[in-house]
């Protein structure tokens, strides 16, 4: 181990010398010298901060709401509520009937109910941009009918697959 530390040093240039003359002189000047005080940043990254929360509030704020089918009026909103949780509780449904007979059944009502969710996205638009118009919030009814038309169809045809699933069970048995 010796032969190698002494292989090492011996290898290496180290700068062996004496320091400068002065150098302690300098050395001790600089730790009692006042810190100079740095250009603080801290100010900078406060008002980005402020500017920033600033600039998110008057976005949302100046940003134009979009009108839905619920503010239309009171009853609007207690349709379209009704609409939306009848949906979504038959979503649930459906999905709970999900296995390998009925996943194709469930997929393809799933796509149909996406395209519908489309259309509407398309209605906001023209309701927002023509205003109230009784075409506009009956397109929009007839659409959250056929979402729950669709949902209905589909558990029908489950139903009726279950049904032929058990009454094929009963033969084998």
């Amino acid at each position: 181990m010796e032969d190698k530390l002494h292989q090492f040093f011996s290898e290496n240039n180290f700068d062996l010398n004496e320091p400068n003359a002065g150098h302690l002189e300098r050395f001790e000047r600089k730790l009692n010298y006042p810190k100079q005080k740095k250009n603080s940043w801290k100010w900078l990254s406060v008002a980005a901060s402020v500017v920033l929360v600033l600039g998110f509030w008057l976005g949302s704020y100046h940003q134009k709401r979009q009108l839905d089918l619920a503010d239309v009026s009171p009853k609007m909103e207690e349709v379209q509520n009704y609409f939306v949780s009848t949906i979504n509780q038959e979503i649930k449904t459906l999905e709970s009937n999900r296995n390998l007979d009925t996943e194709t059944i469930i997929e393809n009502a799933l796509e149909e109910l996406e395209e519908l969710e489309d259309n509407y996205k398309v209605f906001i638009k023209d309701l927002n941009k023509n205003g109230k118009q009784r075409r506009v919030i009956s397109a929009m009814i007839k659409n959250y009918q056929r979402r729950l038309d669709i949902l209905e169809r589909t558990l029908d045809q489950i139903d009726k697959l279950k049904n032929l699933n058990n009454i094929q069970n009963e033969i084998y048995i």
